[in-house]
């Protein structure tokens, strides 16, 4: 076990509550954690606070620098190659099991939004991520794996903060490669939903290289 890891239920909160708010972009790359900040906005001491930020030290998340107040570290291109490289290995798995599983979860309502914002319709940067985290989500259930959806789920927090808004130019396309993995998991094709996640995967990943590149 990592030495590291949080050893009480108040430092698994906040441990729990502080990962959140550092993958889903509430804390950006180099906001400073205070101790005393992070109590107050949690609801828990400065003891499960500092089990918290041990742990997400030794994860990568958070950085310490001699001594001075931990931030929230910054991920290197290197780091989302990698993440990426994870997913694709991961969800066109996924996609493959889903698409053998004989189920449909609620795919059908999920591609009948995606039809909708292609007809027209105009999500709020909110709603194009609920349906895609609902998109994804629902593939990696349906795949009958309870761990392979959890990590799903965890690199793909890892990369949420390339929403809509940032990538606009990934809507349309979005929306069309997701009705493909629909597509080929309603008609239990096995390889063709593969293929569609592992293009989708690709896609994406072009698009997130091609940003952080900028920069």
């Amino acid at each position: 076990m990592d030495a590291h890891a949080v050893t009480s239920t108040r430092g698994q909160v906040a441990y729990q509550r502080l990962r959140e708010l550092i993958l889903d972009g509430s804390f950006p790359a180099g906001t400073p954690l205070q101790e005393t900040m992070l109590a107050a906005r949690i609801g828990v001491s400065r003891t499960p606070i500092r089990e918290a930020l041990a742990q997400l030290i030794s994860e990568g998340l958070v950085s310490r620098v001699s001594g001075l107040t931990p931030v929230v570290r910054r991920l290197s291109v290197e780091d989302f190659v990698e993440i990426l490289h994870l997913r694709r290995l991961l969800e066109v798995e996924a996609a493959g099991r889903a698409a053998g599983s004989g189920q449909s979860g609620d795919l059908r309502a999920i591609r009948e939004r995606l039809v909708s914002f292609l007809a027209g319709e105009q999500p709020t940067t909110e709603d194009h991520i609920a349906i895609d985290d609902r998109l994804h989500t629902t593939i990696a259930e349906l795949s009958g794996s309870k761990l392979l959806t959890q990590f799903v789920q965890d690199l793909r927090l890892r990369t949420k903060v390339f929403d809509k808004g940032r990538l606009p130019g990934r809507f349309v396309p979005g929306c069309q490669e997701h009705i493909a993995i629909i597509d080929a998991v309603l008609a239990a094709d096995a390889p063709a939903a593969e293929a569609a996640m592992r293009r989708h995967i690709d896609n994406v990943r072009e698009s997130i290289m091609g940003y952080l590149h900028r920069f």
